[in-house]
């Protein structure tokens, strides 16, 4: 039997950061461990003082001009960026998009129930996507579906903007709306 592989997922590169011999510019500017500022210098000059203070050089703008280094310890130099990443990652809002299923025959119950559900995606600062499904003979009664649609959008209490205007695929009808 034949086996399939699957590809590996390519992992994003963190930046690579040049330290110690590995700075092949002439001219930095350098950083200490500080924080203050010690002026543009030679880049041997540099590593000799690092070395005398037993840190390490560390290139952290090489694009500058001249390009900025930092006296420091790199294991240190390491840690507080990844946690700084970490941080960073935390912090982003996570807006998923929440999906809602109607059919042509739901119920009043029931869709009172499914608005309910979507107010509460909205509150909770949810894209919604209300899809309307059509089977068999459903789908010779497109304006139907799509006047039900917009029916149903229009009753929601929560203030929403449509993303996505009521489009139609395969299966039916669906529209993104979002919270105001």
């Amino acid at each position: 039997m034949r086996r399939r592989y699957k590809r590996k997922p390519i992992k994003p590169q963190k930046p690579r950061y040049r330290v110690n011999e590995h700075i092949r510019v002439p001219v930095v500017f350098v950083v200490d461990e500080k924080g203050e500022k010690l002026g543009e210098m030679e880049t041997g000059k540099a590593l000799e003082i690092a070395h005398e203070r037993e840190l390490d050089l560390v290139e952290v703008a090489p694009n500058a001009q001249p390009p900025v280094c930092k006296i420091i310890s790199y294991g240190k130099f390491q840690y507080s960026q990844s946690k700084q990443d970490r941080l960073s990652k935390a912090k982003q809002k996570k807006t998923g998009t929440k999906g809602i299923r109607l059919g042509m025959r739901t119920d009043e119950h029931d869709l009172a129930f499914k608005k309910k559900q979507a107010e509460k995606f909205l509150s909770k600062g949810h894209k919604v996507k209300i899809e309307l499904r059509l089977k068999g003979r459903e789908k010779a009664h497109q304006d139907l579906a799509k006047e039900n649609l917009r029916n149903f959008v229009e009753s929601l209490d929560i203030p929403y903007k449509i993303e996505d205007d009521i489009k139609k695929f395969p299966g039916g009808f669906n529209v993104v709306i979002s919270a105001n």
